[in-house]
């Protein structure tokens, strides 16, 4: 199989596979299974994750699934990336022991086809599951005509996944194909025939399957979805035994939906004007004529509408619930149209004397604050007037040190929701002040367990009140009650404890793969690329332009005294980009070894024994774009046993003497310990939190990065000297970290 250079950053051994499934063992780990194989549920490390759990789908190819099947999921969900598709975090290949194995993501809810009768599924939450699948497949079908469409030939409720938080994903591209985007038709006859119930009746005609035959099998789940079951019915020897869809298209021509739509009288039912508008569209996706189908384009929008009156008439029930809440309120709840009760949940109320402040995030969700003084063990009360203004009628508590007793009541969550706790607080100290305004440190337990977690990182939201997160955990009622015990050395005024819904934080992957290297390269072209090539010793050639463009934009190593250790290139914008060999860094001598790397573009890293020396270097003119702000990167690898790279790492500016500002870095990213994890659920989840300089990320070329540094270079730059300490707090040590080196990219 040639795909080891091209997807060599998802390689997973089979070791680790073995070990995260407990040697694919079918009692313990078994979470599905079909005709490619079984499926497993398995915790494995990731540098960007920590332990997180992972789908692992272990081919069986006497089930039919062969390599040809295999590389096709792998280079499908490499290429096409969306939030509606699942993910694919990696695959094991050994042809030695006929060994095929894909690790998805873990959509820890399973497949749609599981949840289509259940009683805690709201119809706004249905029809989002609806669009989120309506909209995966749209992008593969590719309106906008912007990369090779994708026809999916297998859509079927059991290959829609759902995570925590109910969003659905597309899975499962084995039977899928490629067309050109601008194909009207996009037929393309094909062996695949899809899943019985769900497969486009076209398809027995005409022996093709269409972008239009998804459409189809979209309906049939739309369908499903409406009617809380199944579209069939299997005998006792697994055959399908009897198909709804027909008789379900007969009800909603004779106007009968009601006999046969799903009802239960824990959910509002579903208002009458989205039960139009969802009816109707997935009815026009099960039309006989392939040319009568909409667009799968058409379909989002018509979901959108079901969704949007859904939500309307659910705001409006919100009313109901308000009438017990509002005789707690500080101030009259007045409201009369959707809008108005929007706008006023999403800014906050104030309840129960002023003690609790309820919220509705853009999701609809439900969000409370108790304050602080409220959850306060008496024993710890304190009458200490604050200098900050709280939305509250008390003050925060100062909390300085030792032990603090709180008992947490939250009454109004919303069912079926992943939150996540938090610490909202302010520091004491003025920002000037402080060495680190996002590091606090903050040591704390449930009564009754007996150890404890840190949370080491905060950051400052948009009301000006920082946060911590504390846990995680998955709401099945309402109401919630925690008593947390707070044991650390900290000077911070608290505002309140937050259960906020855990919401996706995507950030922009600034290191994706090379795919625009020829497009307006003449503009990219460096004026100066032959004078930089010559300034040192390499041994680059070409022969036109254009070549060289190519040559430079991909990368190539070039010396620096007596050892290669500089790999330069372009970036996407034709800004001058660089990494230093970890030889070149800093002094190894006392503090590691060297190895012998083949993937590393050096050919050799260092390991760590104890800490990581001071990394000292000096940054050359040529090397760096004029008038452009940079960030120092540490590319590293960290061995398999993480537990000593939790805690984060001081980074000094030994080159600034004026500075008396530090900052703080992460070689694995924070988690956030699992209240009552699902069985499915992992015990630490990765921390909700935003963007930050100091946090990890994954490279494509398999390592590493952090920044640990940024500067900006004028309009004339000299050498500019880099002198970093980096280092760890009491007895932890380093030993087993990997650097390849430090890489200088614009921001």
């Amino acid at each position: 199989m040639n795909a080891g250079i091209q997807f060599q950053h998802l390689k997973i051994q089979l070791e680790d596979l073995t070990l995260a499934t407990n040697n694919f063992n079918d009692a313990t780990n078994c979470i599905g299974g079909g005709g490619f194989g079984k499926v497993y549920k398995g915790q494995l490390v990731s540098h960007s994750k920590g332990r997180s759990m992972a789908a692992i789908k272990r081919l069986d190819p006497r089930h039919g699934q062969g390599i040809p099947e295999f590389l096709k999921e792998i280079t499908t969900l490499s290429r096409y990336t969306h939030d509606n598709l699942i993910s694919l975090l990696g695959f094991c290949y050994q042809g030695d022991e006929n060994e095929m194995i894909l690790v998805y993501e873990h959509a820890s809810r399973g497949s749609l086809d599981r949840h289509l009768n259940s009683p805690h599924l709201t119809w706004s939450q249905r029809l989002k599951i609806c669009l989120d699948a309506a909209k995966g497949l749209s992008y593969l079908h590719d309106p906008r005509e912007t990369h090779q469409r994708l026809i999916h030939c297998d859509v079927k409720s059991a290959n829609i996944l759902l995570d925590d938080q109910w969003n659905a994903k597309v899975s499962d591209f084995g039977l899928s194909i490629m067309a050109p985007a601008n194909e009207q038709q996009s037929i393309i006859v094909t062996a695949a025939a899809g899943t019985p119930g769900y497969c486009d009746p076209q398809y027995a005609i005409t022996h093709t399957l269409t972008k239009e035959s998804d459409v189809y099998s979209l309906g049939v789940v739309l369908i499903e979805v409406l009617c809380g079951t199944l579209c069939f019915t299997h005998s006792i020897n697994g055959d399908t035994e009897k198909n709804f869809v027909r008789t379900w298209i007969e009800s909603y021509k004779q106007k009968k939906l009601n006999d046969i739509i799903f009802k239960n009288e824990t959910i509002q039912p579903l208002d009458q004007i989205s039960l139009e508008k969802f009816s109707n569209i997935a009815y026009l996706c099960l039309e006989e004529s392939r040319k009568d189908r909409p667009k799968m384009a058409e379909v989002v929008a018509q979901l959108e509408t079901a969704l949007d009156n859904q939500e309307f008439s659910e705001w409006i029930n919100l009313r109901i619930d308000y009438e017990e809440m509002a005789k707690t309120v500080e101030s009259p709840l007045n409201y009369s149209f959707k809008d108005e009760v929007r706008k006023l949940l999403l800014n906050g109320v104030l309840l129960k004397g002023g003690k609790t402040w309820f919220s509705l995030n853009k999701n609809g969700e439900r969000c409370e604050m108790i304050s602080f003084a409220e959850c306060l063990d008496p024993e710890f009360a304190s009458e200490a007037k604050s200098e900050f203004n709280s939305r509250f009628t008390v003050a925060p508590h100062h909390y300085k040190n030792g032990m603090v007793k709180t008992r947490v009541k939250a009454q109004f969550l919303s069912p079926g929701i992943t939150y996540t706790v938090n610490l909202v607080f302010k520091f004491t100290l003025p920002r000037k002040d402080r060495k680190c305004h996002d590091r606090i440190a903050l040591k704390y337990k449930l009564q009754g367990e007996k150890h404890s977690s840190i949370s080491y990182l905060a950051y400052e939201r948009e009301d000006g009140w920082w946060m911590c997160e504390l846990y995680q955990f998955t709401s099945d009622r309402r109401t919630i009650d925690l008593e947390i015990l707070f044991n650390s050395y900290t000077s911070i005024e608290a505002e309140g404890i937050e259960f906020r819904p855990l919401e996706k934080v995507n950030h922009k992957d600034e290191n994706q793969p090379i795919s625009d290297s020829n497009v307006n390269w003449e503009e990219k072209l460096l004026t100066d690329y032959e004078d930089v090539v010559k300034c040192f010793k390499n041994n680059v050639q070409w022969t036109t332009k254009k070549e060289a463009y190519s040559i430079i934009r991909k990368g190539f190593l070039i010396e620096d005294g007596k050892k290669k250790s500089i790999w330069f290139y372009l970036d996407k914008n034709g800004k001058k980009c660089h990494m230093l060999s970890a030889r070149a860094a800093a002094s190894w001598d006392l503090y590691s070894y060297k190895l012998s790397l083949p993937e590393s573009r050096f050919g050799e890293a260092f390991q760590c024994v104890f800490r990581i020396p001071d990394m000292m270097a000096n940054i050359q003119s040529q090397l760096v774009s004029s008038e452009t702000t940079y960030a120092t990167y540490l590319v590293y690898k960290l061995p398999k046993d993480q537990s000593r790279f939790e805690a984060p790492i001081l980074v000094e500016d030994r080159g600034d003497l004026n500075s008396n500002c530090h900052c703080y870095i992460y070689l694995t990213s924070p988690q956030t310990p699992v209240i009552r994890p699902k069985a499915n659920q992992n015990a630490h989840g990765p921390l909700n939190k935003p963007k930050f300089k100091g946090l990890p990320r994954p490279r494509n070329d398999g390592w590493m990065e952090v920044q640990i540094w940024e500067f900006k270079t004028g309009a004339t730059t000299e050498m500019i000297p880099v002198s970093l300490a980096l280092g760890t707090r009491g007895d932890k040590h380093l030993s087993g970290l990997i650097i390849e080196g430090l890489e200088f990219r614009p921001i």
